[in-house]
């Protein structure tokens, strides 16, 4: 894993918006409506291809696929996993991820959900749908697990990898980076109807996911595990104390160490949020609450919420924390639920009071979480990340006296 070591990098946490054409067969794939599986490919790695020359000309220094052949966590492992039944019409989600928000908040809830629930700006979604831009197909389904887990999805990486690399070739990229799913937030999307117990689910998952984290790193591929529920389900679980919050979150951690074991920690960097959607987020676990339990994943990237209003307070818990030897920050320069586009200086800013704390080589700017995929529409994306890549020049003449 690169780390800033003459200048400040910068990267993103994933989802990126797909191309009208490329969602709707994203979409009519998902519901069986008979794509052709060699324009589908072909589709795909044409979309991979623009996209890494979009974040590249972004200033962007470690890149991904835009999670492109993926239609969302949601209908993740239909494909990836055996033992998985995906049903349509059914919820299959462990619960929502406002609840103690909406026991403080009910008026508000009530309001937003007749809105369509507490998401992202109505307004800008419907453009946005309207248009086929920027947001994620959603299809009526549920994922449940219904018998013993095994990876069977060795094609689909295999794709993924190569369409990536195939777009960076002869690209200014100093590293790349593909996400797949952790095991405790892969348990809030796919439901449990076979294992015994959650602890026998959960390193299932682990188990069966360590392939896909194996072929990644093994084809020199920096790993990122999406893994926000760790933070996230405090909203999900309104009835436990904090004590029972870490005890559940300490046996998700060894589960993911579990599946780790053998990949060196330089080739992962793991990344925790508090929830994408939009509501009030005054629940939410503070960060000083769970952070030691998070430096124990084996893995040396650890990339944060920082730019919202929320979390922007939270690089002071690394003035009582210390980040350990090895380790990178990947704080979110940038905000992935406002269309507001950051003043460079504002971005410069947040550079400099995390490297003033951590050391400047041991921050990488990011995002909050997924941008693409939340903002109105991609053009506000690309002025994002145009706005962090200005700021990390900044910051890189404030710190290293050059840009």
């Amino acid at each position: 894993m690169q780390r800033s070591l003459d200048r400040f990098l910068t990267t993103h946490q994933g989802s990126l918006a797909r191309p009208r054409e490329l969602m709707q067969l994203l979409v009519a794939r998902q519901t069986d409506q008979g794509v052709d599986s060699i324009q589908f490919e072909e589709r795909v790695a044409q979309a991979v291809a623009d996209v890494v020359r979009q974040q590249v000309a972004c200033g962007i220094d470690v890149v991904n696929d835009g999670e492109f052949s993926k239609l969302g966590w949601s209908a993740y492992f239909g494909g990836r996993l055996s033992g998985v039944e995906v049903r349509s019409g059914e919820r299959s989600t462990i619960g929502p991820i406002t609840a103690r928000d909406a026991r403080e908040f009910p008026e508000w809830f009530e309001v937003a959900q007749s809105l369509g629930g507490p998401v992202y700006s109505w307004v800008a979604r419907a453009a946005a749908q309207r248009d086929g831009l920027g947001v994620g197909g959603t299809v009526p389904q549920g994922t449940f697990c219904t018998g013993p887990l095994t990876y069977v999805g060795q094609q689909q990486v295999a794709r993924d990898i190569a369409n990536l690399k195939t777009a960076a070739a002869g690209q200014s990229v100093t590293e790349l980076c593909l996400t797949a799913l952790a095991p405790s937030t892969a348990e809030f999307f796919m439901r449990n109807l076979y294992y015994p117990s959650d602890e026998a689910y959960v390193y299932a998952i682990a188990e069966a996911m360590r392939s896909e984290y194996l072929t990644i790193t093994e084809a020199g591929i920096l790993l990122q595990l999406d893994e926000p529920a760790l933070a996230t389900n405090w909203q999900v679980f309104p009835e436990m104390d904090l004590s029972q919050f870490r005890k559940w979150v300490e046996l998700r951690v060894e589960a993911l160490n579990h599946a780790l074991r053998g990949i060196p920690p330089d080739r992962v960097r793991m990344h925790v949020c508090w929830g994408s959607i939009h509501h009030p987020h005054r629940a939410d676990i503070p960060l000083e609450s769970i952070v030691d339990l998070l430096l124990k994943v084996n893995a040396n990237g650890l990339s944060l919420e920082a730019a919202n209003p929320r979390h922007d307070l939270d690089w002071e818990v690394w003035t009582r924390v210390k980040l350990p030897d090895g380790k990178v920050l990947i704080p979110g320069m940038i905000g992935h639920y406002t269309d507001f586009v950051e003043h460079p200086g504002l971005v410069a800013d947040r550079f400099v009071k995390y490297a003033n704390v951590v050391g400047r080589e041991s921050v990488i700017g990011g995002t909050d979480c997924g941008i693409g995929t939340r903002v109105g529409h991609p053009e506000i994306c690309w002025a994002k990340f145009a706005a962090m890549a200005e700021g990390a020049r900044r910051a890189t003449t404030a710190l290293w006296g050059r840009s």
